[in-house]
């Protein structure tokens, strides 16, 4: 990364952070245009090659033919979902919520206001973070944050030199005469002790903590941005001595944080980081606080590798160079879109154009999931170009299916299918429930279910061309709509209708009123969180167990021409077929339970579209369309609601007096 260029939009971010100033960008130093590109190809060689193409996740369980499917209306997502999106500085007593809508709040903080004891490095003054995360908290925001040491010029309300005061006389410093900042080595002993103490005490306070999304490693270089440019390990090309840590010290305090947190996600400034300590730690991810800009002349890109025209230092080139291209499969990729192109980043979306880069191919390669963007402030909330670039970061979950009975009592299955048409996974555990709404839209009973939203990985992903597996644009399968099931006991919900809904809770609503919730891509999708999955009746005496029935049973009725055939991907390995054109196959002995409409599904197999009719004893018959198998042999299922008697004595027949019907495998009444 050219850090000299870069520090053209710091300045700026500064100035926002200590003042909301309009904005302008600051000049540079005299020299700040002669850093040395190729210097920064010649600090360290690549450690590896390409990690390639991902492994394409297994498949999950299929769902439950038993069930009644059930498809969902999708609808455009939130673009204020939690955790992805847009983050805008954190100024106190601001309103977070001005602006573009957004659900992250960024914030910087000086390691000094926290470890502010002159006299002892173990004692910690909590009440600076504590205010700011109440305080976005209340916006109905989570928090990312970072903190440092050596800031040039501060923020304005957090000072430039954030030493804390007990390494007076025991930690030597040095002075980064190009910022006019003071340094302090990161390599002395009482000083990586002090730090890696902090590190323990803070994630012992805060890990898991719902008000914070993610945290920056920070502590370490201007900034905290784990570089001290021009006083960096590029020694070759000027006169400056290196003011970093070394690599194992690096390594230290990234295996700190990694230690102290398990649960708050974690992201460093560069892959190459300490000799690339966090490469192998899969929960740290990677903070491109440059994002898609391009400098120079001729222009490259600061994000897009050197295959797609980025620079030797670019962010994707260095993960590449790294072999850690996909360690957004189980890692938050952040950062800030670059100030300077921040008023202009989406205005020729999907592509770019000057300084902006592809700004689509960024994301998609990057596998973006949040990014600051004090400029979004100014943004028109209803610009289409803007909310497809955010629906495209981190997840978008949408429930293609739901699987549930619409009539049941006592315990019965419910099921989800869910697909991300984002570019990463959620990142979080967040609990899933299922409930039921009366007909006033209280929420009168939930389930607490095990059903994990990480798993649900983005149906597609973008090829780099580096991997060579097609020209660019090439998009490969990865992920699968997810299934999920879980079993609910009815047996203390009042007979009636009901509205069976869905929501991933966020743990901020147990602090804030004003959280925001995770909401789907779905048209049921209701504000208060909850999605609506369809209607369920409540019955009295009905079994919700479904029944099943075998169409090769010795107790039922074959009759013109039908047929019993092996069938390897069915049910008891048989069904019944050459039904239609005069064959009939009709179940004997079905249960109606107390009686009333009752949900009967068909699990069939025909390689062609079909239909038929079905019939419950005397009464009407009913057409069902059937749509294409892949084959014989693979089933697939189509409901009908059907009338019947109470008790056992209920006969349903299949037939079709005008052509054939398909080949049948079982019924199941729920």
């Amino acid at each position: 990364m050219r850090t000299s260029l870069r520090r053209r939009g710091r300045g700026l971010s500064a100035a926002l952070c200590a003042a909301a100033a309009a904005l302008a960008l600051v000049a540079l130093p005299a020299g700040a245009q002669a850093a040395d590109p190729d210097a920064q190809v010649r600090k360290k060689a690549a450690a590896v090659a390409a990690a390639g193409v991902p492994v394409r996740p297994a498949p999950g369980p299929s769902p439950d033919p038993s069930l009644p499917v059930h498809a969902l209306a999708p609808a455009a997502s939130p673009v204020d979902n939690p955790l992805k999106g847009f983050a805008r500085f954190y100024q106190p007593g601001g309103n977070q919520n001005a602006g573009y809508p957004h659900s992250l709040t960024w914030a910087y903080f000086g390691l000094s206001e926290v470890m502010n004891n002159a006299s002892n490095c173990g004692s910690y003054d909590w009440s600076i973070l504590d205010s700011a995360l109440q305080e976005i908290a209340q916006a109905g925001h989570q928090a990312a944050i970072r903190f440092y040491m050596e800031y040039p010029g501060g923020t304005g309300t957090h000072p430039a030199n954030a030493i804390p005061p007990c390494f007076a006389g025991k930690v030597a410093n040095r002075e980064n005469a190009y910022w006019g900042t003071t340094s302090p080595d990161y390599d002395d002993p009482d000083l990586l002790a002090g730090l890696k103490n902090f590190i323990a005490a803070f994630g012992a306070r805060y890990d898991g903590d719902p008000r914070l999304g993610y945290i920056h490693l920070g502590l370490v270089g201007l900034w905290g941005e784990w570089h001290t440019w021009p006083y960096d390990t590029d020694t070759t090309s000027d006169s400056h001595p290196n003011l970093m840590p070394t690599d194992a010290h690096g390594a230290e305090i990234i295996n700190a944080y990694n230690t102290a947190f398990k649960k708050t996600r974690l992201e460093i400034r560069y892959p190459e980081s300490a000799g690339g300590a966090a490469n192998g730690l899969p929960a740290i991810g990677y903070h491109d606080d440059s994002f898609c800009f391009r400098e120079g002349s001729p222009a490259a890109g600061v994000t897009l590798p050197i295959s797609m025209g980025g620079a030797p230092w670019a962010q994707l080139q260095k993960a590449v160079e790294q072999g850690v291209e996909n360690k957004w499969i189980t890692a938050s990729m952040g950062g800030e879109v670059r100030p300077e192109i921040q008023s202009t980043a989406f205005a020729n979306w999907p592509g770019g154009g000057g300084a902006v880069d592809d700004m689509k191919a960024c994301i998609e390669l990057e596998h973006t999931t949040w990014k600051i963007n004090e400029r979004s402030g100014e943004y028109a909330a209803d610009d289409p170009k803007v909310a497809a670039a955010v629906r495209l970061m981190g997840y978008d979950l949408g429930v293609k299916n739901a699987y549930f009975h619409s009539t049941a009592q006592g315990t019965t299955k419910v099921g989800v299918q869910i697909a991300n048409n984002g570019v990463a996974p959620f990142y979080y555990p967040w609990d899933v429930s299922l409930g039921l709404k009366d007909a006033d839209g209280n929420v009168v009973k939930t389930w607490k279910t095990s059903w994990d939203l990480r798993k649900v990985m983005p149906l597609k992903i973008r090829a780099f061309p580096d991997w060579n597996v097609g020209a660019d644009p090439t998009y490969l399968d990865f992920g699968r709509p997810q299934y999920f099931d879980t079993t609910v006991d009815l047996s203390a919900v009042a007979a009636g209708d009901y509205q069976l809904v869905m929501k991933a809770k966020n743990p901020l609503e147990d602090v804030s009123s004003a959280a925001r919730k995770l909401r789907f891509a779905n048209a049921g999708q209701q504000a208060d969180g909850w999605l609506d999955l369809g209607d369920m009746s409540v019955g009295s005496g009905q079994g919700s167990d479904p029944k099943s029935y075998e169409a090769e049973a010795t107790g039922n009725t074959l009759a013109g021409g039908a047929v019993t055939a092996d069938c390897a991907g069915c049910s008891g390995g048989a069904k019944v077929g050459y039904l239609g054109n005069g064959g009939t196959l009709t179940f004997n002995g079905v249960d109606g339970g107390s009686g009333g409409t009752r949900t009967v599904t068909l699990h069939y197999a025909s390689a062609t579209a079909r239909s038929a009719t079905v019939r419950a004893n005397d009464g009407t018959a009913q057409t069902v369309q059937f749509g294409p198998t892949a084959d014989w042999w693979t089933t697939s299922t189509a409901t009908v609601q059907l009338k019947l008697q109470a008790g056992t004595g209920n006969r349903i027949t299949i037939a079709n007096p005008s052509g054939w019907a398909p080949d049948i495998d079982r019924i199941t009444v729920g």
